[in-house]
């Protein structure tokens, strides 16, 4: 009964968001400054509902209470219950992002009764001199980060990378990070929105006139001051095969250059799959019955369907991941 599923986007108006969601992406979205493409969301009070098919209408969290584990595995059920795990975004940073950094499940359950928000990022689009700020320049402390932050200075020891279509990201809870100005990407996140402003360039919010809230006492405590080698990850990219990308306790995720048919079985992994269309136009068919996916688009594979081929009408890319 359950068959590849796809959800109606849900628009985030953001301060700095853009047009690229809508000129891209094909989103469709009313408005301006669109940040944030809610594509699978089990969040509470944005529940993303199914577009197509004999459940168009019902939310996620409808569909998991009703087939627990045929649609999110069993070893996932066991763990989440019928709390699905994942958010899924796809991000238009027309302007940077605020400084921000997320907590890990233990202080996120004590201080807010949410999951963390360990996350990554696959950049899907990129102005020349496009950046990504993650980390640290150099080792701190507690003390000489305040010192900085206090003096208006956070920026001077943040860590900036150039960034270009491809690339990825593991942020994980405590990593300083921002998007910054001219980056579209696809966000692979745990079930959160909780985030912790540091710095937000002293910008006024024009729906309301005021600067946004900065989180610095809460921020501080969650914070990771170790440096990184790199913070880029590198990964292979071989034609029609699952390449691993960022595999993490929290979700595993790999990307499939699709030029010809790929059959996959997934009886193994006792997971739901999630597909995420980065660039061209795939079909994918279960049971001689074809679902397309085309760059922007988000499917959810449930963990009952273990066989499928992707058949790409063009050659495509997709970001697949599963827990």
């Amino acid at each position: 009964m359950l068959y590849p599923l796809k959800f109606t986007p849900i628009s985030k108006y953001r301060i700095w968001g853009g047009n690229k969601l809508n000129t891209l992406l094909n989103k469709g979205f009313e408005g301006e400054m669109n940040g944030e493409s809610w594509e699978i969301s089990d969040v509470k009070g944005d529940e993303t509902l199914v577009s197509e098919g004999l459940f168009a209408g019902k939310s996620l969290k409808q569909l998991s209470q009703e087939f627990k584990e045929k649609l999110l595995g069993n070893k996932v059920y066991k763990a989440f219950g019928d709390e699905f795990p994942l958010l899924i975004k796809f991000i238009d940073a027309k302007k940077p992002l605020s400084i921000q950094v997320h907590p890990h499940d233990e202080i996120a359950k004590e201080r807010h009764n949410s999951f963390g928000k360990n996350e990554m990022w696959y950049v899907m689009n990129a102005d020349d001199n496009a950046e990504i700020i993650v980390g640290f320049k150099n080792e701190l402390n507690k003390k000489s980060y305040l010192q900085y932050l206090e003096n208006n200075q956070i920026l001077e020891v943040l860590n900036t990378v150039k960034t270009k279509a491809g690339d990825a990201f593991n942020i994980p809870t405590g990593r300083v990070h921002a998007i910054g100005a001219g980056v579209l990407l696809a966000e692979i996140q745990q079930t959160s929105d909780i985030t912790y402003r540091i710095f937000d360039y002293n910008r006024v919010d024009s729906q309301t006139d005021k600067e946004r809230e900065l989180h610095n006492d809460l921020a501080l405590d969650v914070i990771t001051f170790e440096v990184e080698d790199s913070y880029k990850t590198d990964y292979e990219t071989i034609e029609n095969t699952s390449n691993k990308l960022i595999h993490t306790p929290y979700f595993k995720s790999n990307v499939l250059i699709v030029t010809d048919v790929i059959s996959k079985d997934y009886s193994k992994i006792d997971s739901f799959v999630i597909y995420i269309c980065t660039e061209g136009f795939v079909k994918v068919t279960v049971e001689n019955k074809e679902y397309e996916l085309t760059m922007g688009e988000t499917i959810l594979i449930p963990a009952s369907i273990n066989k499928l081929d992707l058949v790409p009408e063009k050659n495509s890319k997709l970001l697949e991941v599963y827990l």
